[in-house]
């Protein structure tokens, strides 16, 4: 049954004439009075949410978005910054992009995080989309084996620092510790200083391509997979949830449908669903021009992302829109009790399914965004009321 209800934030600023008709993605360039703005967004949505009754609150790290689309470059950070200003609510990572950070780095900042805000902050890992940001960093992205090569590499070291006492690791990217003289010893082994108190830690990582490869590294881990939100297509959850499934159990790890998973839309309530998708037309195109330019919307064409650029085209063109998006049910769109009917539907498909997160697409404003999470929380979470076991406050 759904207990959680979640929402993700990119971290993307208010934005002006969006849309196929508004102003190319490459065009917009921002102030960085302007781009800072998406911190104060993000809390502002942090504490409404808390208010509300949500589980957890989402952001994810992205670096150089001029565009103002992704503008929080370190979620960790800003996670331990919204503890101060939240009571119950959760802050998640999503995600850490791993390739970016030295792994003992991470794994050290997570634990800080984890012991000052008295375990409200999740940890999330992911291996990037942007090449602007990964190559940046040193780290292969245009080289797609090379880059999971580089992560499982990683996430192996922070999952050694996180629960072994003391550690070493010798991979092809790592030797850790080097066998370097030390106060008249050699080095062997590393112990995390400090280590997370709730061991084993929760993880999450996003569930893109879902190979059998993937699903099986993340079990072996116990890593929680998040399907959908922002750059996945519609109809896609099904097949992902069978392959989850079997991933586990060929660890040995029986689990039921939808179980240790997260189901990712984004919605827009209104009165009816047509009104709704009339509402939130210019929002799910903005967030076409932004994934589909970094081929994450794996149907579009490279003629359909060229035509994409031209506002003058582009509206008039055969291109993703949110109608084909809500009839496969990856947006959701229409009245309270529409949006509630779908999400009993997955509870009924998906019975072990706990967790559900709704957003916002690039380019909602903060007041729009700040009004849709509250008629969901006040319109749709209660008819889940009775699913849903309180938490504790977390000792601080």
């Amino acid at each position: 049954m759904i207990t959680k209800f979640d929402s993700l934030f990119a971290g993307h600023v208010d934005l002006e004439n969006v849309g196929y008709a508004g102003t190319p993605i490459n065009d917009r360039r921002y102030s960085n009075e302007h781009l800072v703005t998406a911190l104060s967004k993000a809390q502002a949505m942090a504490v409404l949410m808390d208010r509300l009754g949500y589980n957890a609150f989402w952001m994810a790290e992205h670096h150089f978005q001029r565009e103002g689309t992704e503008c929080i470059p370190n979620v960790l950070m800003m996670a331990l910054h919204l503890t101060h200003f939240t009571e119950r609510l959760k802050i998640g990572c999503g995600f850490n992009i791993t390739p970016m950070w030295h792994p003992l780095r991470l794994a050290e900042d997570y634990a800080m995080a984890d012991i000052l805000s008295g375990g409200r902050i999740i940890f999330g890992v992911g291996r990037g989309y942007h090449t602007r940001e990964v190559e940046t960093f040193g780290s292969p992205l245009l080289d797609q084996p090379a880059n999971r090569e580089l992560f499982e590499e990683q996430v192996d070291i922070i999952f050694k620092a996180f629960n072994e006492e003391s550690f070493s690791h010798n991979g092809r990217h790592y030797v850790l510790p080097p066998e370097v003289p030390y106060r008249g010893y050699t080095l062997k082994e590393l112990t995390l200083v400090p280590r997370p108190l709730r061991r084993p830690v929760e993880c999450w990582q996003p569930i893109q391509g879902g190979t059998m490869h993937a699903m099986e590294f993340m079990a072996k881990h116990g890593i929680q997979g998040m399907v959908g939100g922002g750059s996945a297509e519609g109809g896609a959850m099904h097949k992902v949830v069978l392959g989850w499934q079997e991933a586990h159990a060929r660890l040995g790890k029986p689990i039921e449908l939808g179980e240790r998973l997260c189901f990712g839309f984004h919605f827009y309530i209104s009165n009816s669903r047509e009104q709704g998708m009339r509402e939130a037309a210019k929002y799910y195109e903005e967030n076409m021009k932004m994934f589909g330019e970094l081929r994450l919307v794996r149907a579009m064409t490279e003629e359909q992302i060229e035509i994409m650029r031209d506002p003058q085209r582009a509206p008039f063109a055969k291109l993703p829109r949110i109608e084909d998006a809500v009839n496969a049910g990856g947006f959701l769109c229409g009245s309270p009790q529409q949006i509630i009917d779908h999400l009993k539907a997955l509870e009924e498909k998906y019975p072990a399914l706990e967790r559900v997160s709704v957003s916002l697409s690039v380019g909602v404003p903060k007041t729009v965004a700040l009004e849709q999470l509250q008629r969901f929380a006040e319109e749709v979470m209660p008819a889940f009321q009775y699913n849903r076991v309180p938490e504790p406050v977390p000792a601080q």
